[in-house]
């Protein structure tokens, strides 16, 4: 697969705050990527006429060189790149049904997640599958399952290097495709006990719709999460959700019922 470089561009009052808003965006550290200054603003005459800063992180391809970790998990080998990962063709697609493009975004979703894999030297069996979308108005959702022994190394405190890994493969896949395609990927289950807290935040959040007779807004979630929430408030006699923005920023709003 050609070694593509996935970047980013943030505009911001500040050169700092550009770089910290973009790392935050990709859940990454700034020693992984390379920061480009395309403008770095000014204040302006009595605050008139200023322009913000504006940034581009670019994330390295090539991790730097440095002496082989010690391995202290199960889910580390030392097998070369290209015998760690194991695809998996999942029994749950009817591959008939899909369209040359789905056929497509499964293909390129399924090799970028094992080259990240390969990358990351994590051991792992990759499956991937389609689940339905949250509205007519998305597209079904590529799930890419990754099991293993002992791989909480991909999950991260408070889930943020599974978030960093699947936004970085959504990026690159979307593109290698040209278009934004919804992608979720799991872990050993994570996502499961995550859609949990995420029904949970849904009741709560239509509980303060309807105290307040205001419409809730969430924080930017991915198509997946969005889905939870959407589902678990459908039937609710006395709210409405809606998702509102573009891809990858879409949010879920809750909105009490006239």
């Amino acid at each position: 697969m050609p070694q593509e470089k996935t970047t980013l561009e943030v505009i911001a009052p500040s050169t700092d705050e550009a770089i910290a808003n973009g790392l935050k965006q990709l859940g990454i550290s700034e020693d992984m990527v390379e920061v480009e200054i395309l403008d770095a603003g000014s204040r302006g005459l009595l605050g008139i006429g200023g322009r913000q800063s504006r940034v581009r992180l670019t994330i390295k391809t090539e991790p730097e060189k440095a002496e082989e970790p010690k391995q202290t998990s199960s889910n580390t080998s030392s097998a070369p790149i290209g015998e760690m990962v194991e695809y998996r063709e999942s029994k749950t697609i009817d591959t008939n049904a899909l369209s040359d493009e789905e056929k497509q975004a499964l293909k390129v979703s399924k090799t970028v997640v094992v080259e990240l894999l390969e990358r990351m030297r994590v051991k792992a069996v990759v499956e991937p599958c389609y689940i339905a979308p949250e509205d007519d108005k998305d597209e079904r959702i590529i799930l890419i399952d990754i099991q293993g022994n002992d791989l909480s190394i991909l999950i991260g405190r408070r889930s943020e290097t599974l978030n960093a890994l699947q936004y970085i493969a959504s990026l690159i896949v979307s593109k290698e495709l040209g278009r934004w395609v919804p992608m979720m990927i799991d872990v050993q289950g994570y996502r499961k006990r995550r859609d949990r807290q995420l029904r949970q935040l849904g009741r709560k959040m239509a509980e303060q719709a309807i105290q307040t007779g205001r419409r809730q807004v969430l924080e930017p979630m991915p198509a997946n999460e969005r889905r939870v929430i959407h589902l678990e408030l459908r039937n609710h006699p006395e709210v409405i959700t809606e998702s509102m923005g573009d891809e990858p920023y879409r949010k879920v709003t809750i909105s009490p019922k006239n």
